[in-house]
């Protein structure tokens, strides 16, 4: 799809190069309404997925109410997070992201009331639940064009880095925000979350820059939904780089699930309550923030490539040595290392990726990495539960440390996939626009090639 180029980031990034290194993205005030709006709306989500199970079990004492609520809303996010991607790239991101938010909050608001009602029905609680998710998948599929457009190229790191520190930090924080609400009064945590939306829409209001897509030419002509899917689909298909991440990436998040399950059952077998695990998984989240400041820093010192290959190294070693230690604090110190690895990791992967695909079809492509990640992550701590009962925890510990060696391995003969990390992110130049399907009028590719592309 042939699109008109956008005219404010390039400028900018124009003006960046010919001044040196670009200034902090602390002083770019676009980036902070971004940063700041999205990190008050996760903190309230956050405190809102402690309290559904707290409110289902209070409300029914089933655990299986309490998980379904739970399974609904990701079920609402898979089914819409494809079409959000899509969306993204013919329509306005900019009032996807003001109009959503509003839906979501809306949900929320009416979670609020029911329960400050008293006895609200739990058929009303599970429908609300649903069409959170399904808003909240049309919102992920705009996230990742919208950072593109904010952020100049050499600091696309830096932002992904950033963002991910900001979200380990808020759910730390956000867990016990949530259980002191609900202790307060049951309707508190959903109001509070039903207001954080709304810092997505005034955040997303205030940005001055373009966040597009760009308008197509008068004379292009205009696709349906399902095509421009596709079309998605086979930009990833022509792209080595792009197909080897979608899969390892996958991969790597299912065997990175069971290990959040197997921790829990590990710290309680080696005698400690739900305070050791609290220690511990604030151990572990200090872990990925550290990973998160270091991931861009050894970015540029070592190369991407390095950095790829050393994180998923140290993330093996992490497997074999928790089941070791004899004590809970351990476990915990352990998991620190593991996780300070495993965010330089997607730091290297999502910030290429951004890099790679085209303006026009950065969303689609996102959204489709997100959706196969959290379509396969069920499939860990399932996994990894059967092989504890069956064979014990240290022995299911250790076979995940096996599954991730063959993970770290495959890096290492993927050298034509990712060939592409051996070029400075700035230097990335982008993959061309894929052909028209038959039926489709032609349109001109770009003429730089890129050693992401399939021959």
């Amino acid at each position: 799809m042939a699109r008109s180029r956008p005219e404010g980031p390039e400028k900018a990034e124009e003006t960046q190069s010919a001044q040196g290194s670009p200034p902090s993205l602390w002083r770019d005030r676009d980036y902070l309404y971004w940063w700041s709006g999205n990190g008050l709306s996760t903190l309230g989500t956050s405190v809102s997925t402690l309290a559904f199970p707290l409110l289902m079990l209070y409300t029914t004492g089933s655990a299986t109410q309490a998980g379904t609520i739970t399974v609904l809303h990701m079920l609402g996010k898979l089914a819409t997070l494809a079409v959000g991607g899509a969306l993204a790239d013919r329509v306005s991101r900019r009032a996807i992201l003001c109009l959503v938010p509003l839906a979501e909050a809306a949900s929320m608001a009416a979670v609020a009331l029911l329960v400050y009602r008293g006895d609200p029905s739990v058929l009303a609680l599970d429908a609300l639940a649903l069409v959170g998710g399904l808003a909240a998948g049309l919102k992920i599929g705009v996230s990742t064009p919208v950072l593109r457009r904010i952020v100049p190229k050499e600091q696309i790191a830096d932002a992904t880095a950033q963002s991910m520190g900001r979200d380990m930090v808020v759910q730390l924080v956000g867990a016990p925000l949530g259980g002191l609400l609900y202790s307060m009064a049951r309707w508190i945590p959903f109001l509070f979350d039903a207001v954080s939306f709304v810092f997505i829409t005034l955040s997303s209001l205030l940005i001055r820059r373009p966040l597009g897509p760009d308008r197509r030419a008068d004379s292009e002509r205009r696709t349906g939904l399902a095509a421009d899917m596709r079309d998605g689909f086979r930009l990833i298909r022509r792209s080595d780089y792009l197909v080897f991440t979608l899969a390892w990436g996958a991969l790597l998040n299912t065997v990175a699930q069971g290990l959040t399950l197997l921790f829990i059952v590990l710290v309680r077998h080696r005698g400690g309550g739900p305070t050791a695990v609290g220690v511990a998984t604030s151990l572990a989240v200090v872990g990925g923030v550290i990973g998160a400041v270091a991931g861009p820093w050894l970015m540029r010192r070592l190369g991407a490539r390095r950095v790829l290959l050393l994180s998923a190294w140290v993330f093996v070693a992490s497997f074999a040595v928790v089941a070791l230690v004899p004590q809970p604090w351990q476990i915990g110190l352990v998991l620190m290392f593991g996780m300070t690895s495993m965010v330089p990791m997607n730091v290297v992967i999502e910030s290429y990726e951004v890099r790679l695909v085209p303006d026009a079809y950065l969303g689609r492509v996102a959204a489709t990495g997100q959706f196969f990640f959290q379509a396969m992550q069920w499939i860990g701590p399932l996994a990894a539960g059967v092989l504890a009962d069956a064979l014990g925890v240290e022995a299911a510990v250790l076979i995940l440390a096996v599954a991730m060696a063959l993970l770290a391995i495959a890096l290492h003969t993927a050298r034509r996939q990712l060939s592409v990390l051996d070029v400075p992110l700035a230097e990335v130049a982008e993959l061309p626009a894929p052909p028209p399907a038959a039926g489709r009028p032609s349109e001109p590719e770009p003429d730089h090639p890129h050693a992401g592309a399939r021959p």
